[in-house]
C-alpha cells in the first residue's frame, strides 16, 4: 500500500502537469488570436465570433436563416456615421491606446454599487475584440480576455482599421452586421449616402440593437439630439 507521503508526491506531479497543460493551451489560444490580427490587419474576417453564435440562434428556428452583412471599405462608409458612432460609443477614441482608465473606473463603482457586473467601460477597440472572438457572457475573465486581444490589436493596427472593422462587423439589428447593412435595412440605401440624422439614428441604437429595432424610446430621441448637436467636434480617423 503506497504510503501518504508518495500519494502526496504523485498528486503533486499530476497537478504540475495539467497546470502546465493548461498554460500551454493559453499561449496557444493567444498566439492563434494574435496570428489572426495580423492577418487581418490586410485582409478582412468573413466572420466574427457574434456573428457565428447568433446564426446558430437563428438556425435553430430557421435552418435557412442567413445574417445581412456586406463589407465596404472605410472610404465608402459616410464620415456622418463614423463620427456618430464614435461620439456615442467612444469620444476618445482617436486618443487613448484602446483602453479608457476613467470610463472603466466609473464602471468598476457602478458594478461594486450594484454588486453584479454590469458595466463594462468598454472602448470601440475592446467592444471589437469582444464581438471577434469571445462571447456576450458577462464575466470578469472575459473581461480580462478581451483586455488582452485590445492591447494586441491596438499594437498591430492604426485607428482607421479599427474602425473599419468595426463599422463593418458590429450588430446592428437582428441579423444585420455592418454599416453597409444597416442603411440598406433602415433606409434603403447604401452607407456612403448616410445624413447626419440618419447615422445618428442608428449610432444610437449600437448598445441594444435588437430591441431599438422593434422600439425607439424617447429617451433615445433627446440621446440622438445630443449626439447630433456635438458629433461635428468628434474627430475620427482619415
Amino acid at each position: 500500500m503506497a504510503s501518504p507521503l508518495s500519494v502526496a508526491r504523485v498528486t503533486g506531479r499530476y497537478i504540475k502537469r495539467a497546470l502546465l497543460v493548461c498554460l500551454l493551451l493559453l499561449l496557444a489560444y493567444q498566439l492563434w488570436v494574435f496570428a489572426n490580427l495580423l492577418w487581418w490587419k490586410w485582409y478582412n474576417p468573413v466572420e466574427t465570433s457574434f456573428m457565428a453564435l447568433r446564426l446558430d440562434e437563428l438556425r435553430e428556428k430557421n435552418p435557412a436563416a442567413e445574417l445581412r452583412h456586406q463589407w465596404v471599405p472605410y472610404e465608402r462608409i459616410s464620415i456622418h456615421l463614423k463620427r456618430a458612432v464614435v461620439a456615442t460609443e467612444d469620444d476618445k477614441f482617436v486618443d487613448h491606446h484602446g483602453f479608457d482608465w476613467e470610463g472603466i473606473k466609473v464602471a468598476l463603482e457602478k458594478n461594486q454599487r450594484r454588486g453584479r457586473l454590469s458595466a463594462g467601460g468598454s472602448t470601440i477597440t475592446q467592444q471589437l475584440a469582444k464581438n471577434l472572438f469571445l462571447s456576450p457572457r458577462r464575466s470578469y475573465l472575459r473581461k480580462i480576455q478581451e483586455a488582452v486581444i485590445a492591447g494586441m490589436m491596438e499594437m498591430l493596427w492604426d485607428k482607421r482599421r479599427i474602425l473599419e472593422v468595426y463599422l463593418n462587423v458590429v450588430e446592428w439589428g437582428d441579423g444585420v452586421y455592418g454599416a453597409e447593412a444597416a442603411a440598406r435595412h433602415y433606409f434603403g440605401t447604401a452607407a456612403a449616402n448616410l445624413n447626419k440624422a440618419q447615422a445618428v439614428r442608428i449610432a444610437v441604437m449600437l448598445p441594444n440593437p435588437r430591441r431599438f429595432e422593434q422600439r425607439y424610446p424617447d429617451y433615445l430621441v433627446t440621446h440622438s439630439r445630443r449626439i447630433q448637436a456635438r458629433m461635428h467636434y468628434t474627430r475620427v480617423p482619415d
